[in-house]
């Protein structure tokens, strides 16, 4: 199972950004995909996370309004789209899955995103 982020780096406050996490290995189907955040000195938390046909989707309140998590499963991608980016989203973000029908969560390698103020 491979998951590969992309589409992190620096932006202005205010401003938007895409990341992408192309998934391999895996039935795409059958996994709940998340993205997660780490920032420096804190514990990684969920942002968001999309079932397969988005009959379950969830975020964080802290980014509620702002990101959009979604799917092409034709392309076995997920998206963060980010938009009206603050100080605080400045993090390492990562992505994950998680089978329906097994705890384990995989992890991709993460992507930095950097909003200067």
């Amino acid at each position: 199972l491979q998951l590969v982020e992309s589409g992190g780096g620096l932006v202005q406050s205010g401003g938007s950004l895409r990341l992408s996490c192309a998934a391999s290995g895996f039935t795409f189907s059958s996994y709940i995909m998340s993205w997660y955040r780490q920032a420096s000195g804190k514990e990684r938390e969920l942002v968001a996370a999309r079932s397969w046909t988005g009959a379950m989707t969830h975020y964080a309140n802290f980014v509620k309004g702002r990101f959009t998590v979604s799917r092409d499963n034709s392309k076995n991608t997920v998206y963060l789209q980010m938009n009206s980016l603050q100080a605080e989203d400045t993090a390492v973000y990562y992505c994950s899955a998680r089978a329906l029908t097994n705890p384990t969560v995989y992890w991709g390698q993460g992507t930095q995103v950097t909003v200067s103020s």
